[in-house]
């Protein structure tokens, strides 16, 4: 029987993170018909009271179902609770936390930080959203920087994205850029080096914070930030699900896409295949996935007009190769990292006292991270301080330098420590946490093929040939990597910091993924495949490089707002 094909939708999404959680909600704003497929739990919805326990029900597609007593049922301050990779709350891995998370295969010492559930990596990420460096789009990806800029205006007003406020950390942080010569940048396009407020996707300070009517508790059920500090633990200040300070895309884009009425979200979903068809135009073309109830099992079916791959830079090669698409060499190569490092300066409480006027840096108050240093065609380093377990971690226990007692920093480093510390030296420094700043390095990766994301061969899960990822950053990024240390290090100093102590963070801490599926080799400038038409990339794989070491979250956003508007255009006006 001949006539139009039936669809389940219009548009079927996978994955709810960064990227796929704003393509559904601009694709449903559009009047789409749009299916999300999400690996993980969807926590906060009136349908999977206890998400970790119980299966729950198949699909939420009412703005209703968000329910803040789930949500903050799950959410807690506890840091091994909510992020132990193996069997916390946010880890990459199925909905029932007493099975094993989805196994990687890494080919060098490291560790993925990313997960799995509706939001994403945005569950713990730390909320910050600058824009790419123009210098690293301009003349270097397949379209202008000048391109992005509407979808980052629409982006920043939508989440909303606003510069951090100013705690005592931050406060320390400036008098230690000004005093190494920064110059202050009051811009979001950033083209030349200096310090500026973070701007995060936070909501503003709740005006009544410092009001001694109003209990603690009271302010965690209004709306604005509480300047907690907990934003990696996952964010509680909030009266609704939609008004959490904290603005993940599970309580900023995903409450806008059930909004619309036209969405629908089904957790606990991996899809593990992307089904085709040949159109005698258009030639091999999506028009479906295979995905399996990771409760159950049980193997499903859907069809749809496109299809959105946002399962992030890993899964997303991942699928294209389990799903025997065509030969691309680029598909899985050109991952970017950032390289990240880590360094911290402990403060003498007098030295804290003439500066601020306060005994201690108070690291556990405000945004997780508030300031920072930008150096285009360099990277960035920027205040980071964290709950007392994840700081100590970064700061003194994961280090590829080793123990700094059979290392000791070469004449002239602007470092007292360098690498792991034990005994009574590391009882010392977590005894000074309250009078530690920490900082965080990003740095301007440079884009190789050799680094990639490949299927083993051999090795497969229930969901299928499991990943391979290959990374190795090349002289020049380890070069820029060791002038940010010391830019950092020496802004420490100045900042009067006493003992300075550089992790050396394992290269292979990976948590900014980009360029796996990069825009001009395997999707065209609408983030479209070049050889499998009516599949669309919405999440940072298409990046065409780690656009010079900011954050990658609202680039992704930018994208994928790009992209839905492309789609819809094209193949449904």
């Amino acid at each position: 029987m001949g006539g139009i094909p039936l669809y389940d939708a219009d548009v079927i999404v996978i994955g709810s993170g960064g990227g796929g959680a704003v393509a559904a909600k601009e694709l449903g704003e559009l009047g789409l018909k749009v299916l999300v497929l999400e690996a993980g739990p969807f926590y906060g919805n009136s349908k999977w009271r206890n998400p970790n326990a119980e299966r729950g029900s198949e699909w939420s597609s009412s703005f209703d179902d968000l329910d803040i007593g789930t949500y903050k049922k799950i959410y807690s301050r506890y840091e091994n609770d909510m992020n132990d990779v193996v069997s916390g709350a946010f880890r990459f891995g199925p909905a029932d936390r007493s099975r094993t998370p989805w196994h990687r295969v890494m080919r060098q010492k490291g560790d993925i930080w990313q997960l799995a559930g509706v939001g994403g990596t945005t569950q713990h990420y730390w909320a910050q959203s600058p824009r790419a460096f123009p210098s690293a789009v301009d003349g270097v990806w397949p379209i202008s920087y000048s391109e992005l800029i509407p979808y980052y205006e629409k982006a920043e007003a939508t989440l909303p994205v606003q510069f951090a406020p100013t705690t005592p950390k931050e406060e320390l942080f400036y008098y230690g850029a000004k005093k190494a010569g920064w110059s202050l940048l009051p811009t979001l396009d950033v083209t030349t080096p200096g310090y500026r407020p973070n701007p995060n996707a936070i909501l503003r300070t709740n005006e009544r914070l410092m009001d001694p009517n109003y209990s603690m508790e009271q302010l965690n059920n209004m709306e604005g930030c509480t300047l907690q500090g907990h934003c990696v633990n996952g964010c509680t200040s909030g009266p609704s699900v939609d008004k959490i300070a904290k603005r993940g895309t599970l309580v900023s884009y995903i409450p806008l896409a059930l909004k619309t009425g036209n969405v629908a979200i089904r957790p606990n979903s991996f899809t593990i295949k992307i089904i085709t068809d040949r159109d005698p135009k258009e030639g091999l073309r999506a028009a479906g996935v295979r995905f399996r109830d990771t409760w159950t099992g049980e193997v499903g079916e859907l069809t749809a007009r496109a299809v959105v791959m946002a399962a992030g830079c890993i899964e997303s090669p991942r699928l294209w190769f389990n799903s025997e698409l065509p030969y691309n060499y680029w598909v899985g190569r050109g991952l970017t990292n950032h390289c990240f490092d880590w360094v911290g300066g402990v403060f003498d409480e007098k030295d804290l006292m003439s500066i601020m006027g306060l005994p201690a840096v108070y690291p556990y108050m405000g945004h997780t991270s508030g300031a920072r240093v930008d150096i285009p065609g360099i990277g960035i380093f920027q205040v980071s301080c964290l709950s007392p377990g994840l700081m100590s971690f970064l700061t003194y226990g994961f280090s590829e330098a080793g123990y700094d007692a059979l290392n000791p920093p070469e004449p002239g480093a602007p470092w007292n420590v360098r690498g792991r510390t034990v005994g009574p030296a590391l009882k010392e420094l977590m005894m000074n946490y309250s009078r530690t700043m920490t900082y965080l390095l990003l740095t301007d990766d440079e884009t190789l093929a050799r680094n990639r994301v490949e299927v083993d061969p051999i090795l497969k899960d229930e969901n299928g040939p499991i990943p391979v990822v290959h990374y190795m950053p090349s002289a020049k990024t380890l070069q820029r990597r060791d002038r940010l240390a010391r830019y950092a290090c020496e802004t420490l100093k100045l900042a009067g910091a006493k003992t300075i102590i550089r992790s050396d963070t394992p290269f292979s801490f990976m948590l900014h993924l980009e360029s796996t599926m990069r825009m001009g080799h395997v999707v065209d400038t609408n983030c479209e495949a070049y050889q499998v038409k009516r599949l669309f990339i919405a999440d940072n794989s298409v990046h065409y490089n780690g656009i010079g070491g900011p954050n990658p979250t609202l680039t992704t956003q930018a994208l994928a707002t790009r992209t839905s508007e492309k789609l819809a255009q094209r193949y449904f006006s």
